[in-house]
């Protein structure tokens, strides 16, 4: 592996066999190349977010450490999103077979385009707070902070987390 940057990456999904898709996603992260799981969160069911009319979400989070620049990163997760179905329509905050946001790619924000890191809404979600803060309390979020210190300051806390599965289990 090439010298590595630490990056965060939320997942989640409500369609279809939504817990199933979200392990088997970790599984896929851990394949990208000149990248290697560093941890995996425990599964956390929420209530939908932005649209209230749809199933809850599984969601989880993992930490990498990646040789791939963050674009080029952002580009791999995209693919494994349209490998389990996902169409990226435009539209926000609905149903869908499979969700993985970059969070956080190093210990320097970015913004390139469409992609600005660290994630413009991560601090507004308990859904990627708590799993983030599960496994990597005192990662430094640019800008913001630890982990940890980003979900202390969460107000109001934004819908309840249930562990649904520990992290050790795909």
């Amino acid at each position: 592996m090439s010298e590595a940057d630490i990056a965060a990456v939320a997942l989640g999904a409500n369609l279809g066999a939504a817990e199933r898709n979200v392990r088997r996603a970790l599984v896929a992260l851990a394949s990208l190349p000149d990248t290697r799981m560093l941890a995996r969160s425990s599964l956390y069911r929420t209530q939908p977010w932005g649209r209230c009319d749809q199933p809850s979400f599984v969601n989880a989070v993992a930490l990498l450490a990646t040789g791939l620049k963050p674009r080029a990163l952002w580009r791999a997760l995209l693919a494994i999103e349209a490998a389990f179905g996902r169409v990226r329509d435009g539209s926000r905050w609905g149903p869908r077979s499979l969700d993985l946001d970059l969070l956080v790619h190093g210990d320097r924000p970015y913004a390139d385009g469409d992609l600005i890191l660290p994630h413009p809404r991560l601090r507004e979600r308990s859904f990627v707070l708590v799993p983030l803060n599960e496994i990597a309390p005192t990662l430094p979020i640019p800008g913001v902070g630890t982990a940890e210190e980003a979900l202390l300051a969460l107000s109001p806390p934004m819908g309840e987390c249930e562990c649904l599965a520990e992290s050790g289990a795909l």
